[in-house]
């Protein structure tokens, strides 16, 4: 069954057309079913009339999706509402990935050396009793915490052994590369 995924990504990727050609290339797949997915992502680049409505935009983008598939080029680690966005997609139970975009060809015909992982730059810390996590992100220098987002609460305290300890979300979240793990055809199985 398709699944509606939600695209992160730095709009540079769109006007270059690299995003654009893993969001769309359900278009000569025969139907959805094949693609495994359905849209749910962002396409307003322009910034609202301030922080919270872009959050309640990305909170509303994010609704009835089950993935959230980060479309990664050079500068989208950086990125102030991608990592927005891998965090709350973290909280609301999304299956995350990162897809290296830069292997695609842009307007200009060219390729790029791959970007930075984003999820090298965001992490997360259990408290001592496993009971909640705390978010936090790479500045360039040191890890502080993340101030977009509050961390959130278990229901349950996590398994013990992860009490206390901190994470870089890579430990958790797979990166493919669009053209060397050929997306086009594997896409599907990504989303899962």
């Amino acid at each position: 069954m398709a699944k509606r995924v939600f695209f992160s990504f730095h709009y540079q990727d769109v006007i270059d057309f690299r995003a654009n050609v893993v969001r769309q290339h359900w278009v000569t797949k025969n139907d959805r079913e094949e693609a495994g997915y359905f849209d749910a992502s962002l396409w307003e680049s322009s910034k609202r009339a301030g922080d919270e409505s872009l959050k309640r935009l990305i909170n509303e983008g994010l609704d009835g999706t089950t993935v959230t598939a980060v479309l990664i080029g050079s500068l989208t680690y950086s990125r102030r509402w991608v990592r927005y966005e891998i965090f709350k997609s973290l909280g609301r139970g999304n299956r995350l990935f990162g897809v290296h975009i830069n292997s695609i060809p842009g307007k200009d015909q060219q390729t790029k050396a791959l970007g930075p992982n984003p999820f090298e730059y965001l992490g997360v810390r259990f408290a001592q009793d496993g009971t909640s996590v705390e978010l936090s992100e790479w500045n360039g220098a040191q890890w502080v915490a993340y101030s977009d987002l509050q961390g959130w609460s278990f229901s349950e305290a996590k398994v013990q052994s992860v009490w206390g300890q901190f994470y870089q979300l890579t430990k958790w979240y797979p990166v493919y590369d669009w053209d060397a793990n050929d997306g086009f055809n594997n896409f599907a199985t990504w989303v899962g």
